[in-house]
């Protein structure tokens, strides 16, 4: 098969993402894999939840029922990723694996926030701000949380007497 890793994903029963991911790399290290498997992914986001007026954040699968994992496909390692209990099979044609094109993983990487450095944070919780982009433009608020990680921005802004919360992204907003 190939000589150089690729990203492959691998098919599990929905709602053990995680223990495949966990089973599989058990698995590599007790088999001597570490040179052909790299990594296992489990697609995950985190999900902002306000409820009662707290907030809570979630992780929440991007693609149920499917695993990452980069490895250098060959006999061996094919027939340990396949044989892993939980993995149902490989995405591809047939019963050749095909590996996802390069763009494709940068983008998940990136939803993920794993793939891009981390943008350098101007805003801090407290300060005034202005929206500038998306349906609540011209708006003044407050910062609450920033999430540096995320691109992302808590605002409080007033609306009919009384502070709303808004989730927008950094481009969103700019300082006063």
């Amino acid at each position: 098969m190939s000589d150089d890793k690729k990203w492959y994903v691998i098919h599990t029963y929905s709602g053990y993402e995680n223990k495949v991911k966990a089973n599989l790399e058990k698995r590599v290290e007790s088999m001597g894999m570490e040179d052909k498997i790299f990594r296992v992914l489990v697609p995950m986001e985190e999900e902002v939840e306000i409820k009662e007026g707290k907030k809570k954040i979630t992780k929440k699968k991007i693609f149920p029922g499917y695993v990452l994992v980069e490895m250098i496909m060959g006999d061996d390692s094919w027939y340990v990723v396949r044989n892993t209990p939980g993995v149902t099979g490989f995405v591809g044609s047939g019963s050749k694996p095909v590996p996802l094109h390069p763009s494709e993983v940068r983008s998940i990487l990136r939803q993920m926030g794993l793939d891009e450095p981390r943008p350098k944070v101007a805003f801090r919780p407290g300060q005034n701000v202005k929206v500038v982009a998306g349906p609540f433009d011209g708006f003044v608020g407050v910062i609450d949380e920033v999430s540096p990680e995320r691109g992302k921005l808590k605002v409080f802004v007033s609306m009919f007497g009384r502070d709303t919360p808004l989730e927008l992204d950094f481009g969103q907003v700019q300082e006063i």
